[in-house]
């Protein structure tokens, strides 16, 4: 039987962590895992407010700084300041050395309310109303959630499109350069839910002399105006606000249809039907785009896909989880074909399906 060490710096080579319960024959695993989760609330609320506070920014403007200029800066007390700028350094957005802080590349692109790829402005929306988490243990026993997103959409949505609009500008036009939307001059666009209309700005602006249809509710579609118009391409653009399974949609009159990450929200029967609109809209050969956060078919292979799936699980009333295999279903049985999987930039997966020549579609001649 092992006994003690006789000094104390060895005595960690005989406890419970490095020889087992005496009952068990393993160590018993690691409490880290447990703890990455619980610490996971502080982390976020923490890169909250160094965004609210202006850190990222503030540091970009000084250049690399000590703690005390970058209070009087920002008009804080410099040692809680100092605590959060650690912490920043913890999850490798800030960089510390003798005691001058500055941004990473990461703060630099996805932080700062400037860079390139701004994630600023999402990291307050992106997990929907903060109170449902707290009750997500209720919406599970009862199946209803307390505020789902759907009481006031506008309140919701409007901010969401508003942040996410750059990222999802970039995966539209990466994706359009794999799909040669720049060979393909005329096409028309019909965006369902298009919040900013990212994906059909992306269309039009690599597609000459194409034009779109965007749709989203009232409330939400004007901030799509505004895009466009701010873009040069107000001509170009027809907008249809209202509930994208009532508005009209003509038949057999579009080259490309998106949904881009409206599925999630919308539950198996009323995505299927999206699809079915989809495919009665679209031309013979003519592309849907399903753009959203996919999980494995063994929902455990992708945590940032189950993740999503549990957050539109907390705050809407039909959404959760999308695999692989549920929206290539919804694909084959809506009649599309040819289906797909490309990711146009890291982490966002686009789903392209095509509708079938004229001969081979229902009705068509042989």
């Amino acid at each position: 039987m092992a006994t003690d060490a006789p000094y104390p710096e060895l005595k960690k080579t005989h406890t419970m962590a490095r020889r087992g319960r005496p009952w068990r024959d393993h160590k018993p695993p690691p409490s880290g895992p447990v703890w990455g989760v619980i610490q996971g609330v502080g982390s976020y609320w923490m890169l909250v407010a160094a965004i609210d506070l202006g850190v990222f920014d503030g540091i970009e403007q000084l250049g690399p700084t000590e703690v005390g200029p970058l209070a009087d800066h920002l008009g804080v007390s410099p040692v809680p300041l100092q605590h959060l700028c650690d912490a920043m350094v913890s999850f490798g957005f800030l960089d510390q050395v003798d005691e001058i802080y500055e941004l990473t590349e990461t703060a630099e692109r996805y932080l700062c309310t400037n860079g390139p790829a701004s994630m600023a402005a999402l990291v307050r929306v992106a997990p929907g109303p903060l109170a449902n988490w707290e009750r997500l243990a209720d919406t599970i026993r009862t199946g209803t959630v307390a505020a789902p997103i759907e009481d006031d959409p506008v309140a919701f949505y409007g901010p969401l499109v508003q942040a996410t609009f750059p990222t999802q500008l970039r995966a539209a036009s990466r994706l359009g350069l794999r799909l040669g939307w720049s060979r393909r001059p005329g096409l028309r666009v019909l965006d369902l839910g298009a919040g900013r209309a990212p994906w059909a700005v992306a269309v039009l602006e690599a597609s000459p002399g194409s034009t779109a249809v965007v749709n989203d509710l009232p409330g939400v579609v004007e901030l799509a105006g505004q895009t466009v118009a701010e873009r040069g391409l107000a001509e170009r653009v027809e907008f249809r606000p209202g509930d994208f399974h009532e508005i009209e949609i003509e038949p057999g009159a579009y080259d490309v249809v998106v949904l881009g990450h409206v599925c999630r929200t919308e539950g198996d029967a009323r995505s299927r039907a999206l699809l079915r609109r989809a495919f009665e809209a679209l031309r013979p050969e003519g592309q849907v785009l399903i753009a959203d956060y996919f999980a494995d078919n063994d929902r455990k292979f992708n945590p940032f896909g189950v993740q999503m799936g549990m957050t539109m699980l907390a705050n809407t009333e039909r959404g959760g989880m999308l695999t692989n295999a549920q929206v290539t279903g919804w694909l084959r049985d809506a009649g599309f074909e040819a289906a797909r999987l490309i990711e146009p930039i890291g982490f966002n997966f686009v789903y392209v399906a095509a509708t079938p020549p004229a001969a081979h579609r229902p009705g068509g001649s042989a």
